[in-house]
């Protein structure tokens, strides 16, 4: 596959896949690829277990703006002008190819894991992000061979 010149990443919430994706995606490609992210619905800030477990792995996600997708339109990142859409959830798959009316951007679903908690211990939600993480970071190097 011919690498993309730019992608977006898109999930629930835009607060935990999608954020890691692009932060992955950033770590791996530096500026070669323009990437961005967004989600259904936009939380106010994105989770701080997403902030503490790319920390470890070198990702830097403070800074990270949340947003949806009609705040990424309004500020000027339109979905057709992607190479690519990659979707983490069934409801951004659907919102996604919803949104698109053309052959381009092409929209894969990527399924990755929800972090749904039967836990309220910290090391516990701490696994199951770090899960999520390595999950999508062998999704983005099967992906693009970058290995």
């Amino acid at each position: 596959m011919e690498q993309p010149t730019s992608i977006l990443f898109c999930c629930d919430h835009n607060s935990i896949r999608s954020p890691i994706a692009e932060g992955l995606m950033k770590k791996h490609f530096g500026t070669s690829i323009y990437v961005q992210s967004v989600g259904v619905e936009s939380e106010k800030e994105i989770d701080g277990f997403t902030i503490a477990v790319c920390k470890e792995i070198g990702v830097e996600l403070g800074r990270h703006q949340v947003r949806n997708f009609d705040e990424m339109e309004a500020l000027g990142d339109h979905m057709i002008e992607f190479d690519m859409v990659v979707a983490l959830s069934e409801a951004s798959y659907k919102k996604a190819t919803k949104l698109i009316n053309s052959v381009k951007p092409k929209v894969e679903y990527w399924q990755v894991g929800d972090p749904i908690f039967n836990s309220e211990r910290r090391e516990d939600k701490l696994i199951i992000y770090r899960a999520i993480r390595d999950q999508i970071d062998n999704l983005i190097s099967t992906k693009f061979n970058n290995k």
